[in-house]
This record gives structure tokens, C-alpha cells and sequence, in this order.
């Protein structure tokens, strides 16, 4: 693959849907097989370092729903894009939303970052719903491996020691009455996670910076023509206040 001089077990995808080469599988030696829809803009040639991004969708995504069901169902992956024209797109469809799915996005996350020219300090994902539960557990195990993380929707399921050691900056979106998940679990987890880091001697000002909750009132969602919360939690990929924190850091 560009950027590489290993051999990786890589089927690339015949057909595209938006812009991304779909039903990829990445043969990993110890994860299996791991498939993935991906966004390389035209202008890569690896040359340059790029930013890299990973989507993890809600359950209607995943792999047995169908192929790109994930793109078809959510946004991020093409919002991401007006934020950064030199940043690649990976949208993993696994299998799961535990941990099998979150080795198997580690996996592909170091696939990318030694195949391609990835810039390290421009490393960001997101999770949504079932794909939050993925994300979590992924950030509880190689935090490092990212600039920041955004949190839509979804309960913290990962190691937030772990995480709080790394100081990734962390965003959780979600409605204060999501009809899934309600909002007490993400509460849960950024009370425990600012605890951890007042307990490292951070300052109120320096834990503000690495973990932000946002419990959106239903009038948010309402307001945008959309009555059910947790389904409405696509809507964090429109916002530009959600999506430009992200890619920000």
C-alpha cells in the first residue's frame, strides 16, 4: 500500500457509493477479517501526511445490515469533510459493538496509520450509539492513538483510567432523554472521568479542555424536526460547534 513497504492481505473494493470505496476487508493476522468503507481524496499520493479519521456507526450500520449501510444511515463520514480536504475517511462496518469490534478497529487504525502517511497529531474518531459502546472501549485500551474523540449518543462502556493517563480530549453528545441510553450514563462517565483528573491535580480550566459534555434539551432536536432523541443523535454530525471541536484539536 502507499506509504508502506509491507505486505498487508488487503481486498480492495470494486464499487463506490459517495465518494467511498466500499466493502473493503482488511485481512488482519490476528483479528480476522475486518470491513471497511473508505474516503482517499483524489489528492493523496503520499507524499504529504494526511489527517485520518474513523466513524463508527449505531447498529443499523454494522455489516450485516447491508453494505455502506452505515454511509447511507449516517453523516459524519461526509460532514467530516468540510472540515479538513486533506483528511482520509474510514468507516469500519464490524460485527459488534464489544470487544471484538473494538480489537478489530485498533487493528485497522494501525493498518492505516503504517500503510498510509498519516499525520500523528491529526488522529480523530467518533462513535455513535452501538458504535459509541466500540469507541469507548477502544479509547479505554490505546487512547493514545488519537487526537480526540467524540462521544454521540451512546454509554461509556471503556477503561476511563486508561484514558485519563493518555489526556485525550473527549466530547459526549447526547439527549437528556434519549430514549435508548438515556443521559445518565454519559453524566456518569464525564463526573468519573473529571474526578480522575482532579485527583491527577489538573485545574477546572485544563479538565474543561479534555472532557466536554453537552446534554442537549429535547427543544434541540425538536427544533431541527426531529422528536426522537437517540435517532436524533445524527444530528451532532451538522453541528458545526460538535464537529468543529473535534477537528480543532
Amino acid at each position: 500500500m502507499i506509504g508502506s513497504d509491507k505486505n498487508y492481505d488487503v481486498e480492495v473494493g470494486t464499487e463506490t457509493y459517495n465518494g467511498f470505496i466500499i466493502d473493503n476487508v482488511y485481512h488482519s493476522p490476528s483479528d480476522g477479517d475486518i470491513r471497511y468503507n473508505v474516503y482517499i481524496p483524489e489528492s493523496y499520493d503520499g507524499g504529504e501526511s494526511y489527517a485520518l479519521y474513523f466513524t463508527l456507526p449505531g447498529y443499523e450500520g454494522l455489516y450485516f445490515q447491508g453494505v455502506a449501510q452505515n454511509l447511507k444511515s449516517e453523516a459524519f463520514g461526509f460532514e467530516a469533510q468540510k472540515y479538513n480536504d486533506k483528511m482520509i475517511i474510514v468507516a469500519p462496518q464490524l460485527s459488534d459493538w464489544g470487544e471484538t469490534s473494538a480489537d478489530q478497529t485498533i487493528a485497522l487504525l494501525e493498518y492505516f496509520l503504517d500503510a498510509y502517511n498519516i499525520d500523528r497529531e491529526k488522529v480523530y474518531a467518533n462513535g455513535y450509539s452501538g458504535g459509541g459502546e466500540t469507541m469507548s472501549i477502544v479509547m479505554g485500551k490505546r487512547p493514545e492513538l488519537f487526537t480526540a474523540y467524540l462521544h454521540v449518543s451512546s454509554q461509556w462502556d471503556g477503561d476511563l483510567e486508561t484514558l485519563a493517563d493518555s489526556e485525550t480530549p473527549v466530547y459526549i453528545f447526547v439527549g437528556e432523554n434519549d430514549e435508548y441510553y438515556g443521559s445518565e450514563p454519559s453524566q456518569q462517565a464525564y463526573d468519573r472521568l473529571t474526578e480522575i483528573y482532579r485527583g491527577k491535580g489538573l485545574s477546572e480550566s485544563e479538565i474543561s479542555r479534555l472532557v466536554t459534555l453537552d446534554i442537549k434539551p429535547h427543544s434541540y432536536f425538536n427544533d431541527r424536526g426531529i422528536d426522537n432523541e437517540h435517532g436524533g443523535g445524527g444530528l451532532a454530525a451538522h453541528d458545526e460547534d460538535v464537529m468543529g471541536w473535534l477537528f480543532s484539536k
